[in-house]
């Protein structure tokens, strides 16, 4: 999938910050160590940066994942903690079972903690529980949806933060997040850094949306494509079961509408694709509903896959934020089904129209086998980092490789598609819709 890089969010540095020099042997008896020299070579194109009138790749090289042949922390008296923050994605406890299994079986670590209910169970005035999450804890949670650990959203001082890991004598801190959380965690590494501190900070990139810069891809999002696909097939078949029939599915996707055309390329049945990342009208001669009347009198039925941010701009701005600090989204699917049946209304139309919202599955279902495998590699590979003293990093997975990023360069710019690439190309070629539905 390609997405749109501009000058602002590419990595000027990808080295690696340590807490200290790694000097103690590696438990680790079976397999090989990665080679402090090795690298993993990113090409980048660059869409915005013209070289000679072409446009000119940027070539960097990230550090790749793995256990090192030292390790910073003395692992007999190493303690860890985990948090999950934002809102819910499949594989979250497969990722919490993965650092988990790794620090006790590889590290023989005494003790992994469990914060409660995201970032507010460092703060003693929410009186959240902390767990202590051992393997017999942890053996079965893959197989459920959500996070044993519980989640929130909202902003907590990164000093109060840091006060609680100093409490609790954690050692490494595994914080699982979107962009929002990643942005706490170099705020937490900075707080750590500025008290001379030995605690480090491994990030793991969560979105269901995919659209963190540089995570490719965000766990999660081969479930929440698979299971999307479930409900645009049952809208496919709502609507040729009957006369003049539409399906309207919304997903996920504020600002990327890569689950609305992921799983319209999965499906093959969706006809129109709406996604943040291209403007449409609503009237008018090139506008979406002139394109849907072609295409209803022409085969009779109609599925329509939009993202839950798309075609903002066509409605009434909110105003209110989320606890995130998000901009609460306008509801796009609901402008669209009234204007679908006014549209036809006006011909003495009468269409069927199935209104489908997914959202909350999708995002509450357990891992597929594919993410579960992918989940469980981003646990052990962040247990790893962790042990040998890296910190304010995050993992994610280039070339089919795993790499680590550095926190800041995860969080300088969101993930888009870019309409101008070949993978958007297909969703049209697939659904048949017209390259631009706007009228100018």
């Amino acid at each position: 999938m390609r997405s749109n890089l501009d000058e602002s969010s590419m990595p000027s540095n990808t080295d690696i910050s340590v807490v200290g020099e790694a000097k103690i042997k590696n438990p680790i008896k079976f397999g090989r160590f990665v080679e402090e020299d090795d690298a993993v070579l990113v090409n980048i194109s660059r869409m915005n940066v013209e070289k000679k009138g072409k446009k000119a790749p940027k070539h960097i090289y990230f550090e790749p994942a793995g256990p090192r042949s030292k390790v910073y922390y003395d692992t007999s008296k190493t303690k860890c903690a985990i948090v999950t923050c934002g809102g819910l994605c499949p594989g979250l406890n497969d990722v919490i079972r993965a650092v988990v299994m790794t620090a006790y079986h590889e590290y023989k670590v005494p003790s992994v903690l469990g914060i409660k209910f995201g970032l507010e169970g460092f703060i003693p005035e929410y009186g959240h529980d902390v767990i202590e999450l051992t393997p017999e804890y942890v053996s079965r949670i893959h197989e459920f949806g959500g996070t044993i650990l519980g989640s929130s959203r909202g902003p907590q001082k990164p000093e109060d933060i840091v006060d609680a890991l100093e409490r609790m004598n954690v050692s490494i801190l595994f914080m699982i997040g979107g962009d929002g959380t990643m942005r706490a965690a170099s705020k937490v590494v900075k707080v750590i850094t500025k008290r001379n501190l030995s605690i480090s900070v491994v990030g793991l990139p969560k979105t269901i949306d995919n659209d963190i810069n540089f995570a490719s891809p965000s766990f999660g999002f081969d479930t929440a494509v698979e299971t999307a696909a479930m409900a645009i097939k049952g809208a496919h078949v709502e609507a040729t079961g009957a006369p003049w029939g539409m399906g309207l599915v919304k997903v996920m996707g504020r600002d990327a509408g890569y689950i609305a055309a992921q799983s319209a390329l999965s499906c093959q049945e969706v006809n129109f694709v709406l996604i943040p990342e291209s403007p449409f009208d609503i009237h008018g001669e090139k506008g979406f509903l002139a394109a849907l009347d072609k295409r209803m009198k022409t085969s009779g039925n109609a599925v329509i896959v939009v993202a839950e941010g798309a075609g903002q701009d066509l409605l009434e701005q909110a105003k209110a934020t989320d606890a995130s600090g998000n901009i609460r989204l306008s509801d796009i699917a609901g402008l669209l089904k009234r204007e679908i049946l006014a549209h036809f209304k006006e011909q003495d139309i009468e269409p069927t129209l199935k209104y489908i919202d997914p959202s909350y599955i999708i995002r509450s279902v357990p891992a597929n086998a594919n993410d579960r495998i992918y989940c469980s590699f981003l646990g052990i590979n962040a247990v790893h980092a962790g042990m040998s003293g890296r910190t304010g990093l995050v993992i994610s997975r280039w070339n089919g490789r795993y790499v680590h990023i550095p926190m800041d360069t995860v969080t300088k710019g969101k993930k888009r598609i870019s309409t101008n690439s070949n993978y958007w190309r297909a969703v049209l070629e697939s659904t048949g819709q017209p390259i631009s539905m706007k009228n100018k």
